[in-house]
């Protein structure tokens, strides 16, 4: 079976090919309820249709966008233009209505931009300061506000009714062949036997098929609201908007026209809106106009659409459209969500469900042709074979209704299903344990996993940051003691230097919040940094004033460096300075000149380098991140087209920033250890930092290896191969080293990787490991994007819950497969070799229908949402090549199966001398007793598969309440079906002596199913 699923059912984790999803649903038959099986699947046809929508919008937009760019050129003198403003809008205090704001940015009108003032000119006409950003304190304002220009909100499709789920349910063919025979057999009875006699069998198929159709539709409806919330969640985008004068996070969802928004790399634009002011503003439009060239945002082209992605520089934007009203939100609109690609499990069990079906439906004709067989040879020997009752016809029907309701059983519909139930139920509580799954595939791949590339910052350590040492003018210092006072024995001229290069080289920002206290903001690097230079006197804002910024390099992890060049007043002219910080060697590196001292600037000579490389190596074995700060100033000229120079710089100082490692984290990677997974460190950081950090938390071992980025470059693949399993520690790494490595994971040694990532560069390994997880604090909307788990909190601890989490996922639905196949086999066998050899089926469609719903829907409620345990992670990971369906389940399966057919079987055959049943009702009485037995095998039955290889299988069991209240349930229903529904049921009351008999029969299966898990397979 393995073997077929992997030919015919098997697709990827993640960007699985149309062909692969479109063969697995060509190859499966006998689905009773497309409708359900197929919910949590993608909805292919809808995606073409979608990307044909997505392909028309692309090619207007960039003809609108081909369009403007023309008539920059031929733009001289802008004519009047006969736009008037609504009275509405007048009467409301603006002076520009929401669609006139739309069509500039949409058409990327610089004729109607200019008309209007420019974008200081519309800040004005909406009422807003292009410095203070919106005033929200009047809230009648706000409300028209909203009502004129609309909200930040796309429109989203309305969530299922609960009757549209009961519809759904009721869409299953069995049951509705089923619905049919009750019909005709209420119609039949009524007409031979009379009101309410009659229409006692039919009525009891009616009941059954509501209270399965019910049971069904509430499980799936409580699925569908979990996922809502779980979309909700998955939306939360928060960015820094001025408002009302101060900083502050909101919302996406809260934006207005007239705000002022903060974007960095790695952002993604909010709402359509214009560029007010910034550096180096590269826009990846790909995502709007399938333009794969990224653009240059100015003050030129200050168009910024919602939906694309800052790929390099920072900005402020004034907010002009939001909502349904930008490109993003009629787009969004207008393609129809063609749904997340299937789990290679939910595909697996569809193959399994397909095979079982099968096989189910040719026994279920079989059975058929016996009992008519039967039933024919029976009325040939009397030779009443052409006079037909009414009881005959009931007869009949009863037998049919019997071969639909093995095909109902045979099918198990709910294994594909089961999967998302599990998945739902994980993703759910992995959102109180602080990891928001985006994709469902990542959760049961998790299970799988064997290797973790994480990063250092944030990850593995805290990310508070501050800066305990620094080697300023060449002299050591101990900044975390000094504080205050460090000051003082530095020069003055160095001091003011530092300081011009902290606050003007920096993607911080030091501000006043509403509570007019300062607060500092930006990156905790930057954080730390920022502290040093208020701790050395410095104020931000009179410094920022004081200097005209001509242009700005951002920090990214190819260059390890950011920088900036600032215009210096003076009295003969101005100068032109370059400031530059990052990695302390690259910077250092860098430079030919150092302040020593006395504040002077000397030549860098060798015994310098050495005792600045000597003092960084120190830093770093401390496990402090380093950092060098340089300057030149930069005496021919410079123009803002130019790259910042790469060498020239005079040596300032290097400061020694302190991020102590996560609590919990040396025993999270331990516990990884134990479990077979390896933990690799993977960091942009000096390489004695890193070896530092990795020693501290585990990570690194005495026959590990530590290597830098520029060397594992260089090397071969045949080195490659001999060298990456023994890596434990990879420094001073570029995205693409990163990527290299986990592509050689994969690919050249079967490991299934979870890898980390929070900035934009990282987005292609986070797209190429099998799990993408991004930082949900320190992590930029590109890096989160391109993620299958966010991890809210940083920590490396949660990717271990992760890791914990699909584990479970993965052994509850084993759990649940076996319990369920163990049912089918038996409940096939059963009534297929007992019309075969008695012509009559001890198990009736109700009977089938009760159990069909203890093992689909209450055993995966039950068995599919089992909470994990730490014993999960002493277990090795299942890998890429696993079998789903191990040599352990069958073995299982089969010896429960064979327990199960011996004691029906012993009954059909012994059963009347064994109990002394005689007279009329005793052939009821038996086949009640056989049913009764039947469902307590399938109750212990249960039990014994909370554990697969385990004994003790009663341990933790009071910590799954939903478990102990179907047990519950299915044994208090069984009650009220044999004593009290007889009459549609087809049951009759049985004694003390035989429920004692029943439970005893259905106990003894746990005993057998310990004595199994003994067997060696």
């Amino acid at each position: 079976m393995e073997s077929y699923l992997n030919q015919n059912f098997d697709v990827k984790a993640k960007h699985s090919s149309e062909e692969a999803l479109e063969k697995w649903r060509n190859l499966c038959g006998v689905v009773k309820n497309p409708k359900r099986r197929f919910r949590f699947t993608a909805n292919l046809s809808k995606r073409y249709e979608a990307a044909a929508m997505r392909r028309t919008n692309q090619e207007k937009l960039r003809i609108a966008v081909l369009v403007s760019k023309a008539a920059f050129q031929f733009i001289s003198g802008v004519a009047p233009s006969d736009y008037t403003v609504p009275e509405e809008v007048k009467a409301a205090g603006f002076d520009i209505c929401a669609d006139e704001l739309g069509s500039i940015v949409e058409s990327h009108d610089v004729k109607k931009l200019k008309f209007h003032g420019g974008v200081d000119g519309l800040a004005g006409k909406l009422k807003a300061s292009p410095t203070e950003g919106l005033s929200t304190t009047d809230a009648d304002k706000l409300s028209q506000r909203q009502d004129l220009f609309g909200i930040n909100k796309f429109a989203e499709s309305e969530l299922k009714s609960f009757w549209v789920f009961v519809w759904e349910a009721l869409q299953d063919m069995t049951l509705m062949i089923l619905g049919v025979c009750a019909f005709v057999s209420l119609i039949v009875g009524i007409a031979t036997e009379g009101w309410p006699k009659g229409s006692h069998d039919g009525l009891g198929i009616v009941a059954s098929i509501l209270l399965v159709v019910f049971v069904t539709a509430t499980s799936d409806y409580r699925q569908s609201l979990q996922f809502r919330d779980l979309d909700k969640e998955k939306k939360k985008i928060t960015v820094q908007v001025t408002r009302n004068g101060f900083r502050q996070k909101l919302s996406i969802y809260d934006l207005l026209p007239g705000d002022i928004v903060h974007l960095a790399i790695g952002d993604q634009v909010p709402a359509d809106g214009l560029f007010l002011s910034g550096f180096s503003v590269v826009i990846d439009e790909s995502s709007l106009t399938g333009e794969s060239e990224p653009v240059m945002v100015n003050a030129q082209n200050p168009f910024l659409l919602s939906g694309t992605k800052v790929q390099d520089g920072s900005c402020k934007m004034l907010i002009t459209t939001v909502g349904m009203r930008t490109q993003w939100g009629k787009l969004m609109a207008t393609l129809t969500e063609g749904g997340d690609d299937e789990t290679p499990l939910q595909v697996k069990l569809n193959g399994v469900a397909t095979i079982i079906g099968k096989i189910g439906l040719f026994f279920a004709v079989v059975t058929f042709a016996v009992l008519v067989q039967g039933m024919f040879m029976r009325k040939l020997s009397t030779g009443t074979h052409w006079i037909w009752s009414g009881d005959e016809a009931l007869e009949l029907l009863e037998y049919f209704a019997i071969a639909v309701t093995i095909v109902v059983v045979a099918v198990p519909e709910g294994l594909p299903l089961a999967v998302t139930l599990s998945l739902a139920f994980a993703m759910k509580k992995m959102m109180n344990d602080k990891a928001l799954v985006r994709h469902l595939a990542a959760c049961e791949t998790m299970g799988s996993a064997t290797t973790i590339c994480s990063d250092k910052t944030g990850t593995l350590t805290t990310n508070h940051m501050t800066v305990v040492k620094s080697c300023i003018c060449m002299k050591v210092q101990d900044v975390a003691n000094k504080g205050s006072t460090l000051q003082a024995e530095i020069p003055e001229s160095a001091v003011k230097l530092l300081i011009q290069s902290i606050f003007n080289n920096t993607g911080g920002e030091v501000v006043v919040n509403k509570h007019g206290k300062t607060e500092i903001l930006g990156t905790p690097t930057e954080t730390a940094i920022l502290e040093l230079g208020l701790s050395l006197g410095g104020n931000f804002q009179e410094e920022r004033k004081s200097y005209k910024v001509i242009k700005v390099e951002p920090f990214n992890s190819t260059k390890k460096r950011m920088g900036v060049v600032i215009e210096l007043p003076g009295e003969g002219g101005s100068l032109l300075r370059a400031h530059t910080k990052g990695a302390s060697e690259i910077v250092l590196a860098a430079c030919d000149k150092v302040v020593n001292s006395s504040g002077d600037v000397v030549p860098l000579d060798e015994e310098s380098i050495k005792y600045l490389n000597v003092t960084i190596e120190e830093f770093a074995n401390e496990a402090l991140r380093t950092l060098c700060l340089a300057y030149m100033d930069l005496e021919n000229g410079f123009s803002p087209d130019e790259a910042i120079p790469a060498s020239g710089f005079t040596c300032v100082g290097i400061v020694g920033i302190k991020d102590p490692v996560r609590p919990g984290v040396k025993e999270s990677v331990e516990l990884c250890r134990r479990a077979g997974i390896t933990v690799r460190m993977v960091t942009g950081d000096n390489i004695n930092t890193a070896k530092a950090i990795a020693r501290e938390c585990g990570i690194l071992t005495d026959d590990g290896v530590a290597i830098e980025g520029p060397v594992f470059r260089e090397k071969s693949q045949e080195e490659l191969l001999e060298l990456i399993p023994k890596i434990q520690v990879m420094a001073r790494s570029s995205p693409m080293d990163k990527h290299t490595l986990v592509k050689q994971l994969r690919t050249t040694f079967d490991e299934v990787v979870a890898v980390t990532g929070d900035g934009t560069n990282d987005a292609p390994a986070l797209h190429e490991a099998d799990i993408g997880l991004a930082m949900g604090i320190a992590g930029t909307e590109v890096a989160k994007e391109s993620a299958d788990v966010i991890i809210l909190d940083d920590n490396f601890s949660t990717i271990v819950t992760v890791a914990k989490w699909g584990r479970s996922v993965y052994i509850n639905i084993q759990k649940f497969v076996q319990f369920q196949l163990t049912v089918n086999v038996v409940a096939l066998i059963v009534n297929f070799s007992s019309a075969c050899l008695t012509g009559s089926a001890p198990l009736t469609a109700v009977q089938l229908l009760w159990v069909n719903m203890i093992m689909d829907t209450l055993g995966a409620l039950a068995l599919a949402t089992e909470p994990p345990n730490n014993e999960l992670m002493k277990r090795l990971p299942v890998g890429r090549r696993g079998n789903f369906i191990t040599n352990a389940m069958w073995r299982n399966i089969l010896g429960q199966s064979v327990y199960q057919f011996i004691v029906i079987w012993f009954l059909q055959a012994k059963g009347k001398s064994v109990f002394g049943l005689d007279g009329p009702d005793s052939t009821l009485m038996l086949n009640t007793l056989i049913f009764n037995c039947f469902v307590f095998c399938q109750v212990f039955n249960e039990i014994s598969s909370r554990e697969m290889e385990e004994i003790d299988v009663f341990k933790g069991i009071l910590d799954n309440y939903v478990f102990v209240v179907v047990i519950g349930a299915t044994v208090f229903f069984q009650i009220i079906i044999i004593e009290f529904l007889g009459t549609f049921a087809s049951t009759t009351p049985l004694t003390i002596v035989q429920w004692i008999f029943s439970i005893i029969i259905g106990f003894l299966g746990m005993p057998i199913a310990a004595g199994l898990k003994m067997i060696p397979v």
